[in-house]
């Protein structure tokens, strides 16, 4: 009996801990908002990383003391582009400006996320699209939500009628992966129906989850980048594996997101 009334307060606890986590996520995007619609000019690497920089602290100086208040005791993710594993315990994995150079070119697809991670693994996670006003919530056992609504993934059973997706590598990634990256967008767009190549990944990973598109993939990438889309897809019926379908965690040198009908023609196709 107290095992299970113990279990359920913690499960109201998150519950409550991810509505608060929404209104934070959201205020951060009000902000950003307010930051959007010129192109920022550049002109060198250094002055890039400034803007950027600048708007990763605007929605930082709401997301740090709002998170930090509701999880005190939580860790902190200092860098949006750090992977691997997480010491034990509690931490938030934010990604302040998702799509932050899409900002910066006056493009639409943007987004303000958190996730917190106990003992490795995402228990919940909030992803919100300033420009369209949606959020995306996921909470682990309870499924995942777009405003409210109920997420599932498709029932597409047919990698050839699929639309499928993936993000660039970074600029700086080693050049095996940008090969790998190359030679998969080749092979998907021989077996799928279309094709798509943008950044960021976290907003093809919430098309997953809503079922607007059936697979997702990824060679390396970080965990801001890729846990909160994957408790998304998780929590609306999805399967998540790595490119070769063996279990994914953090440390994973690949992701693959699928709709379970088309999870293993993926994977056939990434492995070739």
């Amino acid at each position: 009996m107290s095992e299970t009334l113990q279990t359920t307060d913690v499960a109201a606890s998150d519950a409550d801990l991810l509505a608060q986590t929404a209104i934070a996520v959201r205020e951060a995007g009000s902000a950003l908002r307010e930051r959007f619609g010129e192109v920022v000019r550049y002109q060198t690497r250094e002055e890039l990383m400034r803007a950027l920089a600048a708007n990763d602290d605007t929605a930082l100086d709401i997301l740090r003391p709002r998170l930090t208040g509701l999880r005190p005791d939580a860790g902190w993710v200092e860098d949006e582009l750090d992977g691997g594993a997480l010491p034990p315990g509690e931490w938030w994995v934010v990604d302040p400006a998702e799509g932050n150079v899409n900002h910066l070119h006056a493009l639409p697809e943007w987004a303000v996320t958190a996730t917190l991670v106990r003992d490795n693994q995402p228990v919940l996670t909030a992803v919100h699209l300033p420009l369209t006003g949606e959020t995306y919530t996921a909470l682990t056992g309870a499924g995942a939500h777009l405003d409210g609504r109920p997420l599932h993934v498709s029932q597409t059973a047919d990698l050839g009628l699929s639309i499928v997706a993936t993000s660039q590598a970074r600029p700086d990634e080693d050049e095996k992966v940008v090969r790998r990256v190359g030679s998969s967008i080749t092979a998907m767009l021989f077996d799928a129906l279309v094709v798509r190549t943008a950044v960021p990944a976290t907003l093809h990973l919430t098309n997953v989850a809503a079922g607007r598109i059936d697979a997702f993939w990824q060679f390396a990438g970080a965990r801001a980048d890729l846990l909160p889309g994957a408790l998304l897809v998780t929590e609306a019926g999805g399967q998540i594996s790595d490119a070769q379908g063996r279990p994914w965690t953090p440390q994973s040198e690949s992701l693959l997101a699928a709709a379970p009908g088309v999870h293993a023609q993926a994977v056939a196709t990434l492995s070739r």
